[in-house]
């Protein structure tokens, strides 16, 4: 069926809502909108749904997340023996808590036992909780950082990461086989009622927090020191605000400062213009505050308390907004040095970093005598190197990084944690401030010692139909005709990662190219979101030499970027 078709079929549908129908009679005579709601399903992938909330194929709605559950739920019939255990958590945005019990509903229809949060909490949490209560899978309703328009529905497996392809193919196949929009159901009080639907309680949460806080390095120092570091805290409207400032509070970081605009859960975000903590100006409010109160840091999280932004005070008195790679790079270094002087760092002791992410994260572990390693761009791939630690038991997970802000130490939670990070922010500013040092001094320490590393990543945006198959085509064409110079200079290598046998990673649609000196250029399509992203890494001896590297190849590449999108 065209699109078309697929409207009048929601129409016609006696299961489809009189609300939504109403919605959908408003755009009668709109094609473009029709189109844009109707060319395809929204495809479900490693990341599970994400997409605009609203009626329609191509959209977040109730049908859609119910027709996932349906498919969730008879895949796990066959990769499960006996009653599967599932938990459920859910952030500030807009249908999310709605959503959440619609796939409880869904799965207690099924004979699945349920485990759901009352109240949002965060994705980290979700990962952990999937652990501690031994469930097969889970699911959070979120859509990360993005626009108050979104909504999106990811599902986890039984090792607390997000699913892998295997698990997302079953999962897919199940949804496809799925006629019409009936689904299974049983009504929500009833569920609770017999006990199918369990509400999670604040048990649960201690038990997070009393593991999280066994991750300081120095926490008689944290206790007798934490109340004379002075903080800001932003939790942008989400879900952070609560565990954030428990564990901060539980390990004697006292003098926090809420930014009270942003302190209430709001699915419109409405002091930001995107809840980013990757966008300064996400910040601009915290920094007023900062000021008032003479704080040193600031830090904020995104609404499902995944992504953490930092930014610390220079001491001329300017803020210094810290890219992730930038916290990924201090965090490695903080820690490392804090194991190695209490005798803690292990002889097989890991690290991983994504493929987009810093290569100081590299230079920082050679020093320590620390195994790096480097996986694809999705915090799933640092969860199975968790894993395969506890499997193998060849090396000790100490962190896992993204440069796109997402943080993780320890084992028992297997997606990026800013609960954890901020913790450990704070107490890296509370060691370091007892040898008269602010982070930003550790920083310029830590360029000083391994030499200058910078990145830069710029994102094109190409929404609807017409965008996706210009991002397609892109990265066609990158692969058709390789680029041999970038603004002068030779490319030396180039990896195509479609091709397993070549990078030894699984397949996945990223073009990584290597310059003589050793300079890397990313191209990748985003898994999330209608976006090219290019990141560019490079290293000098000066901080001037390595920003004029960086931006005679940013404008290299964007010509040539823009030019195949046909911006």
């Amino acid at each position: 069926m065209n699109a078309k078709e697929r409207y009048e079929l929601w129409l016609r549908s006696p299961d489809i809502d009189e609300q939504t129908k109403t919605e959908l009679r408003a755009i009668a005579d709109d094609a473009h909108e029709i189109e844009e709601r109707f060319y395809t399903e929204l495809e479900f992938g490693t990341a599970g749904l994400r997409g605009i909330l609203g009626a329609g194929d191509n959209r977040m709605n109730i049908y859609n997340v119910r027709k996932a559950t349906e498919g969730l739920a008879r895949y796990l019939k066959s990769a499960v023996q006996g009653q599967a255990r599932v938990c459920i958590a859910y952030d500030s945005r807009h249908c999310s808590d709605l959503f959440a019990r619609e796939s409880a509903c869904v799965l207690a229809a099924h004979g699945v036992q349920v485990f759901l949060y009352s109240t949002l909490h965060s994705v980290p949490q979700l990962s952990f909780t999937i652990l501690e209560l031994k469930c097969d899978a889970g699911i959070v309703i979120t859509a990360s950082h993005n626009p108050p328009k979104y909504n999106g529905y990811k599902v986890y497996w039984s090792y607390g990461g997000q699913v892998a392809p295997k698990e997302a193919d079953g999962i897919t196949a199940c949804i496809r086989a799925i006629e019409g929009f009936k689904t299974a159901y049983k009504p929500y009080d009833e569920g609770v009622k017999d006990g199918s639907i369990v509400l999670i309680g604040k048990d649960v949460d201690e038990i997070y927090y009393q593991k999280t806080m066994t991750l300081l390095t120095q926490p008689e120092l944290v206790k007798a020191k934490g109340s004379e570091l002075k903080l800001v805290y932003t939790p942008l409207h989400g879900s952070g605000n609560v565990p954030v400032r428990e564990v901060l509070k539980r390990i004697g970081i006292t003098n926090v400062t809420v930014v009270k605009e942003q302190e209430a859960p709001d699915g419109d975000f409405p002091t930001v213009k995107a809840p980013n903590p990757e966008d300064p100006n996400a910040f601009t409010l915290a920094f007023r505050y900062a000021e008032q109160v003479g704080a040193t840091v600031i830090i904020g999280t995104d609404p499902d308390s995944d992504r953490l932004g930092c930014a610390v005070k220079k001491t001329d008195g300017s803020w210094a907004v810290l890219t992730g790679n930038q916290i990924g790079a201090i965090l490695i270094h903080s820690l490392l040095s804090s194991y190695r002087d209490t005798g803690k760092l292990p002889k097989d002791g890991l690290v991983v970093r994504s493929i987009v992410s810093t290569h100081l994260a590299d230079a920082i572990c050679a020093r320590f005598g620390v195994t790096i390693k480097e996986v694809l761009t999705g915090f799933r791939f640092i969860a199975e190197q968790i894993a395969a630690c506890e499997t193998t038991h060849e090396h000790t997970f100490l962190f896992g990084f993204e440069e796109s802000y997402g943080f993780l130490a320890g084992s028992f939670a297997r997606d990026k944690d800013a609960i954890c990070a901020a913790m450990l922010v704070a107490e890296a500013c509370v060691v370091y401030a007892q040898k008269g040092m602010t982070l930003y001094d550790v920083l310029m320490e830590i360029y000083e010692t391994y030499g200058f590393y910078r990145e830069k990543v710029k994102s094109y945006t190409l929404e609807g139909k017409e965008g996706i198959e210009a991002i397609k085509g892109a990265m066609v064409k990158l692969r058709e005709a390789p680029l041999s110079t970038v603004a002068g200079a030779d490319v030396q290598k180039v990896e195509d990662f479609l091709k397993p046998e070549l990078t030894g990673l699984p397949s996945s649609n990223v073009l990584r190219m290597t310059l003589s000196d050793g300079t890397w250029i990313t191209v990748r399509p985003s898994g999330t979101e209608p976006k090219l992203k290019l990141y560019i890494g490079a290293h000098a001896d000066t901080d001037a030499a390595v920003e004029a590297k960086l931006d005679a190849l940013m404008n290299g590449m964007d010509k040539t970027l823009s030019a195949l999108l046909g911006l």
